[in-house]
């Protein structure tokens, strides 16, 4: 998966939104105010995205399938682009959009749609 096809499929989530708020070229992906998935300004990083808890990232990292996510909470990790197949890294960043809708308030979450 690319940068490109990262943002196509999280553009596709409803009420998704992106912005690039430390400029330099991050694409920041955003439900209700709140990130669930990055992608730096280099092409070749990956995007992070979040897990339901430090648990759960450290597992995917022992997995081999993603590494400590830089400057985020220690339940962020990073998947760098090609280390997963397409399938994984967009269940990935469902899983992210999810958590981080499911904690928004209930008249936000209403206003989105269906997912």
């Amino acid at each position: 998966m690319t940068r490109a096809l990262v943002n196509a499929y999280a553009a596709s989530l409803p009420g998704a939104s992106v912005s690039d708020p430390w400029g330099g070229g991050h694409d920041t992906w955003k439900v209700g105010g709140k990130m669930f998935a990055g992608v730096g300004a280099r092409d070749d990083h990956g995007v992070d995205v979040k897990c339901p808890d430090p648990e759960t990232a450290q597992m995917v990292i022992e997995m081999g399938h993603g590494l400590r996510a830089k400057y985020l909470h220690a339940s962020w990790v990073t998947v760098p682009f090609g280390l997963v197949g397409d399938d994984e890294l967009r269940e990935r960043i469902l899983t992210s959009y999810q958590l981080i809708r499911a904690k928004l308030p209930r008249k936000v979450q209403a206003g989105l749609g269906a997912v």
